[in-house]
């Protein structure tokens, strides 16, 4: 019977053993770079000098290909020596700020292939305290007094629930707990994953943690930053169709800064992948590009259920249509925007938005596509960049007149819009 290592030890092992793979395949993609160009160069010189070309391609081929070996070898032995030093004494990296943020960044990227290369690092969704995991069960025994109503914080994509403390602050969630009573919950999870399935996941827990909770949940806020806003989204919409008790207690659904009808970068990777394989010098390159989550394929069209990429082709050109995804009934759903400009209908604003999301996309208003928020709820928030939602004094004192049982009205910060 093998012995289980800590789970300190064997998540530092796991990180480099991953990272000793990345770095040999990164040293695989330049080889192949280097032949591609070299073969390139070779033939054309070849029809200028004819054969005589052809036996120092060959002591070239061999002399490249040879320390192109050694260096891929030696992090290979490397990454393999590093893995089995024992850390005694260490504490697990995702239990702290720094360790589960590197996690989170691999997990976004790949988190989805982990899974099977390094389940250790693929965790699943949890609710997490101080860092730690806390089974639903035990989450109310972390509060002093708990309430009956719950706000729950869905962080991004390679992002953690430390990402709600921006800049120091106390996160919106504390605030909220301090001014109108609300308890305030974080979720941890892998990002790489499909939406869909993190939202599946997410229903889960909140079933069996509103099933636990020792007082009656009569109210859940839920509040997701960029991907979050789509898994929140995704898994009401779920636990609306699954008849999921849970879901009957959602109140309101506030989206930061989430690309409902897709986000730019995803969409320039995936016509950016099929160029460079187009030629053999660029085809490493698209390789990687291909290596992507599918957590974050899902945000090229903001997709929130499994018929969007369950058995079909993720790396075909050809457009396909998204199912429309309905807001649930008897919640209020807001939205929150934000641009570099001070205007969003600045020219730049519309072109960069955040940074990341378009106002546009953002909002849920586009030229072919609407999703059907309510206008009047709704927030811009500008000079401010994407990552500027997770902690606004802006965007705060809307959460507070949202939550609160203040006669709700649009709020507006831009003294540019008409």
């Amino acid at each position: 019977m093998t012995q289980q290592l800590p789970q300190s030890q064997a998540e530092v092992q796991a990180l480099t053993r991953l990272a000793g793979d990345e770095f040999v395949g990164a040293v695989d993609g330049i080889a192949a770079i280097h032949r591609a160009i070299s073969d390139r160069v070779f033939a054309a010189v070849r029809v200028g000098v004819g054969p005589a070309a052809d036996p120092v391609k060959l002591v070239h081929d061999a002399i490249t290909d040879g320390v192109y070996a050694v260096v891929g070898g030696t992090g290979f032995v490397v990454g393999e020596v590093a893995s089995a030093v024992q850390v005694p004494g260490v504490t697990a990296p995702s239990r702290t700020v720094w360790g589960a943020g590197i996690l989170a960044a691999v997990q976004g990227l790949i988190g989805d292939a982990l899974a099977d290369e390094e389940p250790i690092l693929a965790s699943p969704m949890t609710f997490r305290v101080d860092g730690a995991p806390v089974p639903p069960e035990l989450l109310a025994a972390h509060f002093a007094v708990p309430t009956t109503r719950l706000v729950v914080h869905l962080h991004g994509l390679v992002e953690t629930e430390h990402a709600w403390r921006l800049g120091g602050r106390p996160t919106y969630g504390e605030r909220l707990e301090t001014e109108l009573g609300y308890t305030p919950v974080f979720v941890r999870y892998n990002s790489g994953l499909h939406i869909s399935e993190n939202a599946a996941e997410l229903s889960a827990l909140l079933a069996r943690l509103v099933a636990a909770w020792p007082l009656p949940v009569h109210e859940i806020c839920l509040i997701g930053h960029s991907m979050g806003g789509l898994v929140a989204r995704s898994a009401c919409h779920q636990a609306d169709e699954a008849g999921e008790a849970w879901v009957r207690a959602v109140r309101q659904v506030v989206c930061l800064g989430s690309p409902h009808l897709g986000a730019p970068l995803e969409q320039l990777a995936h016509y950016a992948a099929a160029a460079f394989d187009l030629l053999p010098e660029t085809r490493p390159l698209g390789k990687l590009l291909r290596r992507r989550s599918a957590g974050i394929r899902d945000l090229r069209h903001g997709s929130l259920v499994d018929e969007d990429w369950r058995d079909l082709d993720v790396d075909t050109l050809r457009t396909r249509a998204v199912r429309e995804v309905p807001l649930i009934a008897g919640a209020e759903h807001y939205f929150v925007t934000a641009t570099f400009t001070r205007s969003p209908k600045h020219p730049l604003g519309l072109i960069v938005g955040d940074g990341l999301v378009l106002s546009g996309s953002g909002s849920g208003r586009g030229w072919a596509r609407r999703i059907g928020f309510d206008g009047v709820d709704s927030l811009h928030v500008p000079e401010a960049n994407h990552f500027s939602l997770l902690n606004h004094d802006v965007v705060y004192a809307a959460l507070h007149s949202w939550l609160s049982s203040t006669p709700r009205k649009a709020v507006r910060v831009d003294t540019l819009w008409p």
